[in-house]
This record gives structure tokens, sequence and C-alpha cells, in this order.
């Protein structure tokens, strides 16, 4: 088994180096380079994943479709054609970048850091997913605005990075519209 490595940036975004991704992931984390994916399917629903237990951060709550950290050296293509077939067993294509600045930082409830600079790309497949166990306990096809409304009532049962990235995405539209008064 091939021990994946985060790449370490400055804060001009500049790669400083490398370790392994269980190392890089603490109280303390570093400014790392990661990816977010938004996969959709024919009928143009978005696939939402829940978070194995067992994941270090933020474990059981619902995400976007899967996230990773680019290998150094990888290509983000390629690095999301690994992970989703590492995560979900999909076959991804028509992948494009849709927020390329995206940055984020966030603490979970156990104190762990996520600090990452982390472009956030769309993609389609024609498979139905076949979640990893260690990865992902549950998966669900979901209708973006419907979606979006969810994020914005319950932004409590979603990752931080998915509330930070479905407003700044016309997938989610709703995720923009003013609550009811």
């Amino acid at each position: 088994m091939v021990t994946e490595r985060a790449v370490l940036l400055d804060e001009d975004r500049n790669p400083i180096g490398a370790e392994p991704k269980h190392l890089v992931h603490s109280a303390h984390t570093p400014l790392h380079l990661a990816f977010s994916c938004h996969v959709l399917d024919a009928a143009g629903r978005v696939l939402v994943t829940r978070r194995a237990l067992g994941k270090l951060t933020w474990p059981g709550v619902w995400t976007n479709s899967f996230c990773g950290h680019p290998q150094p050296d990888e290509p983000f293509e390629q690095a999301i054609d690994r992970r989703a077939q590492d995560e979900l067993g999909l076959t991804v294509r028509e992948v494009r970048v849709v927020l390329p600045d995206f940055r984020y930082r966030a603490t979970d409830a156990s104190g762990i850091v996520e600090n990452e600079v982390c472009p956030v790309y769309l993609a389609v497949t024609d498979h139905e997913p076949r979640p990893n166990p260690d990865e992902v306990m549950d998966v669900r096809w979901a209708d973006p605005a419907d979606l979006g409304r969810a994020l914005r009532a319950t932004p409590w049962a979603f990752s931080p990075w998915f509330v930070e990235q479905a407003p700044q995405m016309p997938l989610y539209a709703s995720a923009r519209e003013e609550a009811p008064r």
C-alpha cells in the first residue's frame, strides 16, 4: 500500500514540501493542497456522501461527493480519477474546475484542523457508486436545489467545506436564497 502524501504550501500557495497525509492532519495542520469534487448523474442529480465513522475528521457527516489530496506532481484530474475509484468505485468524466481559488480552515469537534487550498470540481458519471466502507458509509443522489436548501437550513449536518462551497456554486442556487420570513 502506497502512503498518501499531502503537498504542503506557503501562504502564497507555493509548494514547499510533502508529508504523509496521516501526519499532516492534527490540531496544528499546516496549509496544504486538496480538492473537492461534486459528481452529477445524467438526470442532473448530485451525489452526496456520508463520511465513514472511522474518518479522522467529521466522521458520519454528510458532504459533497468526495475529496482528496493530489500527490506531489500529480495533476488534479488524475487525482480526481484516483479518488473517485478509491472512495466510490466511480469513473468520472467532464471534470472541470468551478472554484479554482477555494480555501478554507475549519476545526473538527475532536480538535483536528483542516487547512486547505482546495479547488472545487464538477464531474459527471454514468455509474452507480460502490462506496468503500472505510471512506463512505452512505450515499444519496439529490436534487441540487433541494440540497442547497438543506445546507442553508441545517449547516451543522454537513461538512464545513461543503457549507462554504455551495453558496459560491450556481448548482446550489437555493443555498444563496433568503430564508422565508
